[in-house]
């Protein structure tokens, strides 16, 4: 992709450095526009650079709308809680899509061996559940809606890794390293919140 299109490339790593400079030096105005145009520019790129749309590009492109709103929504928790829990409900949705994309991808007929299938479960599950563990004593009464949350999530990157075999090896490859790094994202942004509430 670097190399394929190096417009989109170059434009996204200005939003990103501009993003990163924002957190880093607490500049909350700038990450009213950093912030969005990250996932815009995303949701963007695959509408004008996929010509033959399917509808495992619509699920990815709506998942990645409600991602925009999670996004715009977490950027107003200081002011006010309730917006914590319109971010995690948009995520929750953006997450829905995405295992539904994966499940096109994994249900198709082409054989894989079967022996990765146990693993994929066990890494994801045991990472969710020792996540939720350490988490669970500080939650109080957002206690059912992280578990929920937990578990979506932890079902959208064992999807994610099930596509192993059924498709070709870079979008694999990619989707699969995209739904680690939200997996590990949210992680840290939990563990941040948590340690700002005690």
């Amino acid at each position: 992709m670097l190399k394929k299109y190096p417009q989109f490339t170059f434009a996204f790593a200005i939003i990103f450095f501009a993003e990163l400079l924002a957190v880093t030096n607490n500049l909350k105005e700038i990450r009213l526009v950093t912030k969005p145009l990250i996932t815009l520019s995303l949701m963007l790129f695959l509408y004008f650079t996929i010509k033959r749309k399917s509808r495992f590009t619509g699920k990815i492109i709506t998942g990645l709308f409600f991602s925009l709103l999670g996004d715009v929504f977490l950027l107003f928790v200081s002011s006010n809680q309730l917006y914590f829990m319109l971010g995690l409900g948009s995520f929750l949705i953006a997450h829905l899509f995405y295992i539904a994309a994966f499940y096109l991808d994994s249900t198709n007929k082409m054989e894989v061996p079967q022996r990765y299938i146990l693993p994929i479960f066990m890494v994801f599950g045991f990472f969710c559940l020792s996540y939720y563990y350490l988490l669970h004593p500080h939650l109080g009464n957002m206690n059912i809606p992280v578990l929920v949350y937990s578990f979506v999530i932890t079902l959208m990157g064992i999807m994610a890794a099930l596509r192993y075999g059924k498709t070709n090896f870079k979008s694999f490859a990619w989707i699969l390293t995209g739904a680690i790094f939200f997996i590990v994202s949210d992680s840290v942004l939990a563990y941040n919140l948590n340690s700002i509430n005690k």
